[in-house]
C-alpha cells in the first residue's frame, strides 16, 4: 500500500455474506460523510446520532437503512467513519456497497480498518493482533483470552517491563554523559533490575505453550478395526449425525473432520477401519492408508476396540501402531456385554457410544490429557511473533546480567539494554517495519 492509498476513503462489507437481519457497510476516511450525504440525499448527518433513511442510486431506492456517523478521532479507525446498516441479504449489501464505491470510496484491503486504527494510535499492535484472534477464535475460552489482550493486558505488562528497563538505561546514560554530576548506578542495582525483568518475561513466556494450543487447537484421531463404533463415537462426541453408521464393515472410506470445543479447539478425526484383507477394494485401501497417516499426525489418538468381542490379535496390530503416541484406549459396546467388563489395559475408558454411557468420563479424560495446563492460569496470550520478540529481549537481558556480574563497562551494558527495548517496542508496534506490518494485516479479513 502506498502513502496515497493510506489517505483514501475506503469501504467494505463488515458482516459475513449471507442471509440475515442486518448487514453493515463501513466507510472510513475524509470523504465518508460526504459520500453518505450524497447517497442518502440528507443534508445533515450529525456525529453520534443515529439516522434513518434510504440509500439511492440516482433516483432509484436501493434499501432502507440506518446510518451511524462517527467523527474523527472518535471512531474505530480514528478517521471520519460512516456505518450503514442495511438488510442482510447478499445482494442487498453488495448493491449498497456498489453505490458507495461509485460515489468516491475505494474497496478496503485486508485488515485495512484495523491497520488505520493502529496507525492512528487507537490500538497498539498487540491489541490489533487481538482483534484478529477474537474474530477467528475457535472456542469461547480463546475468545475470552483474546478479549483480555484487546483490553490491553499484554500491552500494559510490556509497558511495565519496558519502563523498568528504560529507567535503568537512563541512569547508565546519565552516569556516562555527566560523570562529574551523576554517579553510575551500582552493579547490584543493575543485577536486581535485570533479574526482575527476566522473571517477568519468563512469566509471560510460561504461557506460550498454552497460547499456542488455545490458538491452533489439537488433532484427535479415532482409530480401530472396522465396526468397533468409531463413527458412532464421532457422532456422539459431536452430538450430531455427521458420519454414516452401519453394521457393514468398511462404511467409512475417507477421513472425516469436525471441530469440538473442549475449552481447546479439538479437530476430531473419524477414520476408516484398519484391517488387513485381500478382498478390500482400492477405495477402502486408500482410506486405511489415510487412517494410519491421521493417527501418525494426531496429537492424541483414541484407540477403540469392541468390548463385546474382546481384544483380539487384529486389535493388537493396530495398537502396536499407536502405542508410542499419546492415546486413550476405549472399550466400546459395553451395553452388549453379558457379564462385567474386564479391561485389557489399565485406565481403559469403557463406554457405549449408542447409549452414551461413559461418554462424559471419556470427554473428561480427553480434556485432562489435552489441557496439560490450567486455562484459568493462562495469564497472557501471545502469538509466535510476540514470543520471538520476548525471547530476543530475554537474550539481551541475559547478556546484560552476565556483564553486570562481571562488572564490565556500563556503556557496553547499555547496548544490550537498547536491544532489549527495541524487541519490546516491536510487540506494541512502536518500532516495526512495513514488511512485518503488511504480513500481520494481510491475515485479517476484508471489512476488519
Amino acid at each position: 500500500m502506498n502513502i496515497i492509498q493510506e489517505f483514501e476513503t475506503i469501504a467494505a462489507i463488515s458482516t459475513p455474506l449471507g442471509t440475515g437481519g442486518v448487514g453493515v457497510i463501513r466507510i472510513s476516511g475524509d470523504k465518508s460523510h460526504e459520500i453518505a450525504k450524497k447517497i442518502t440525499k440528507k443534508d445533515n448527518l450529525p456525529a453520534g446520532k443515529i439516522c434513518h433513511g434510504w440509500v439511492y442510486e440516482g433516483d432509484k431506492k436501493i434499501d432502507e437503512v440506518v446510518i451511524l456517523p462517527f467523527k474523527s478521532p472518535n471512531s474505530y479507525t480514528g478517521e471520519d467513519v460512516i456505518e450503514i446498516q442495511c438488510h442482510g441479504g447478499i445482494n442487498v449489501v453488495r448493491n449498497v456497497l456498489d453505490v458507495v464505491l461509485k460515489n468516491g470510496a475505494r474497496p478496503a484491503e485486508r485488515g485495512e480498518y484495523t491497520k488505520r486504527a493502529f496507525l492512528n494510535k487507537k490500538l497498539d499492535l498487540s491489541q490489533a493482533e487481538a482483534v484478529d484472534d477474537l474474530i477467528h477464535a475457535k472456542t469461547s475460552e480463546f475468545a475470552i483470552q483474546s478479549a483480555k489482550n484487546l483490553s490491553g493486558v499484554l500491552a500494559k505488562k510490556i509497558a511495565e517491563i519496558k519502563g523498568g528497563i528504560f529507567e535503568v538505561a537512563s541512569k547508565i546514560v546519565a552516569g556516562i554523559d555527566f560523570p562529574e554530576d551523576v554517579k553510575e548506578p551500582e552493579y547490584s542495582y543493575l543485577r536486581e533490575n535485570f533479574e526482575g525483568a527476566i522473571k517477568e518475561i519468563d512469566r509471560i513466556l510460561s504461557c506460550a505453550k498454552s497460547s499456542d494450543i488455545l490458538r491452533q487447537g489439537v488433532k484427535v484421531a479415532v482409530v480401530g478395526r472396522p465396526n468397533v463404533g468409531k463413527s458412532s463415537l464421532f457422532n456422539a462426541l459431536l452430538n450430531l449425525d455427521r458420519a454414516i453408521v452401519t453394521d457393514i464393515a468398511g462404511t467409512t472410506r475417507d477421513v472425516i473432520k469436525e471441530t469440538l470445543d473442549l475449552g481447546v479447539a479439538v479437530t476430531l478425526i473419524d477414520t476408516a477401519g484398519i484391517r488387513e484383507d485381500e478382498n478390500i477394494d482400492k477405495v477402502e485401501e486408500i482410506g486405511i492408508e489415510y487412517s494410519k497417516q491421521s493417527a501418525k499426525d494426531a496429537d492424541l489418538v483414541i484407540f477403540m476396540y469392541d468390548a463385546s468381542e474382546g481384544f483380539n490379535s487384529a486389535d493388537d496390530e493396530i495398537y502396536q501402531i499407536i502405542k508410542d503416541k499419546k492415546h486413550i484406549v476405549v472399550a466400546n459396546k459395553t451395553d452388549l456385554l453379558n457379564g462385567d467388563f474386564i479391561p485389557v489395559f489399565e485406565d481403559t475408558a469403557a463406554l457405549s457410544a449408542v447409549s452414551k454411557d461413559g461418554l462424559n468420563e471419556l470427554k473428561a479424560k480427553m480434556k485432562e490429557i489435552i489441557c496439560d495446563f490450567s486455562l484459568e492460569d493462562t495469564e497472557y496470550i501471545t502469538n509466535k511473533r510476540q514470543q520471538n520478540c520476548l525471547e530476543r529481549c530475554r537474550e539481551s537481558l541475559i547478556r546484560a546480567l552476565d556483564a553486570a556480574n562481571r562488572e564490565e563497562l556500563q556503556d557496553m551494558i547499555y547496548i544490550d539494554l537498547k536491544s532489549a527495548l527495541l524487541s519490546l517496542d516491536e510487540i506494541t508496534g512502536e518500532v516495526i517495519n512495513d514488511d512485518i506490518l503488511n504480513n500481520i494485516f494481510d491475515h485479517f479479513c476484508i471489512g476488519k
